[in-house]
């Protein structure tokens, strides 16, 4: 962490000085016989002694749901206070259920607005544009998006930790196309999905194998026999025997496409299974048993198990204690745990000095340096730190994992990263 250790004592007393300054004004107004408006110690999203963000993530839809994520912030922020804040200023954690629904993902963006938020943090949603242009017309910083859409790796006002479902597929198409025969990607039928087949080809044609069947299927379905047997039949169509690759991507419902497929894979000569980290994580493992034995999967960062992890399983032991829908292993909770070491880092490098959706976007905007202890590199959006990619030009951080399922544990498949920045190039490229 950088800059200087809070205290109790010192928050205390900037709350004090706050509330002379705002008796003072108050009489200043009295004495004059004018109309005044509320007066704050320091303006644009802290209210004095308060630095206010949101984070917004879908909970209780029959899609993709992460309640890990409004809830690890709702901690992180108890965490903090309890050391005294940051930089003295209680960390105050506005959330906001978007539904899996654009119309309600534009809401949460204009409450942020109405609230004044320093910045929105950690959040999950597909609807990247709905949400994204209320906050760039605000000037409101997006920090730690999930990386569900193109335009989290486009908008300016765009802070992202990690590569995102394009550094994901990306990646993971390189390794598929080493050993596996035909691909079947199997993907939600939305807007989001229809980003993923070129993607997953673009790390397929790097390692010079054949582009995927690219399957659409709904994301809110009990069911998928139908697509898991047509996954299967393309997955098994070479005619050498090579053995095949199903990459279901379908977020939650992930799981419940594998429900299928197990059911109809003794028709079947074996085939091999690979997803990312979203789709499935040890907990899902946990719950289906051997499922995904020898499962590929490419996830962001270290493996869940890695001592690195060792800071937020504390914080999470600490201040969410039997609160179940936090999940170590989620790669929400994990991004959103980073995303709020950014915003932590970025307000204490501000000192003693305003703190806004202004001062947080200029700080991120002049190249301040993010450490995270080895979960990724160190983070910096300098124009010098992009990747030359045109079509995600706010890419900062292309590296990936490459961890497979052995004995019911996800484990890493190699030791360190791998950056696919190369790859993402690529497909900027072909894409403009």
């Amino acid at each position: 962490m950088t800059g200087r250790r809070s205290t109790p004592h010192r928050l205390s007393s900037r709350r004090i000085k706050a509330s002379m300054l705002s008796a003072g004004a108050l009489v200043a107004c009295a004495s004059l016989a004018v109309g005044c408006g509320v007066v704050s110690g320091v303006t644009g999203g802290s209210g004095g002694d308060t630095v206010t963000v949101m984070t917004m993530a879908p909970e209780k839809t029959k899609a993709t749901n992460k309640p890990g994520m409004p809830a690890m912030a709702k901690a992180y922020a108890r965490w903090v206070n309890k050391g005294g804040g940051i930089n003295g200023r209680e960390l105050n954690v506005i959330t906001c259920n978007e539904q899996n629904d654009s119309v309600r993902a534009a809401e949460c963006a204009r409450r942020a607005v109405k609230e004044d938020v320093a910045a929105v943090v950690g959040s999950y949603s597909q609807y990247g544009r709905s949400f994204l242009s209320p906050l760039e017309a605000a000037g409101i910083p997006f920090i730690g998006g999930y990386g569900l859409t193109d335009d989290e790796f486009t908008s300016p006002l765009s802070y992202p930790v990690n590569g995102g479902q394009p550094a994901l597929l990306a990646g993971l198409g390189r390794e598929l196309a080493k050993s596996c025969g035909p691909v079947s990607l199997v993907r939600p039928d939305t807007i989001a999905g229809d980003g993923l087949p070129v993607l997953l080809d673009s790390g397929l044609t790097a390692g010079k194998h054949a582009e995927a069947g690219d399957l659409r299927a709904a994301d809110d379905a009990t069911e998928y026999s139908r697509h898991a047997r047509q996954a299967i039949e393309r997955a098994t169509s070479d005619p050498t025997g090579n053995k095949g690759c199903v990459v279901p991507a379908l977020g939650d419902r992930t799981n419940t496409f594998m429900d299928s497929f197990r059911r109809i894979t003794d028709d079947y000569p074996a085939v091999r299974t690979a997803t990312v980290l979203g789709s499935v994580d040890q907990s899902v493992i946990n719950a289906t048993g051997r499922t995904y034995e020898g499962s590929y999967v490419t996830g962001w960062y270290p493996a869940s198990s890695d001592p690195r992890w060792d800071a937020m399983r504390d914080v999470i032991q600490k201040e969410a204690f039997g609160d179940n829908r936090i999940d170590a292993s989620d790669a929400g909770v994990q991004t959103t745990w980073i995303a709020y070491e950014v915003l932590k880092q970025t307000v204490e490098s501000l000192d003693e000095g305003e703190v806004s959706a202004r001062t947080v976007r200029r700080a991120l905007d002049d190249g301040l340096k993010i450490e995270t202890g080895g979960l990724t590199p160190t983070l910096s959006w300098a124009f010098s730190d992009l990747i030359a990619a045109s079509g995600f030009p706010r890419v900062i951080n292309s590296n990936v994992t490459f961890q497979v399922v052995r004995e019911g544990q996800l484990v890493a498949a190699r030791k360190g990263f791998t950056n696919v920045s190369r790859i993402l190039e690529n497909v900027g490229s072909s894409a403009g």
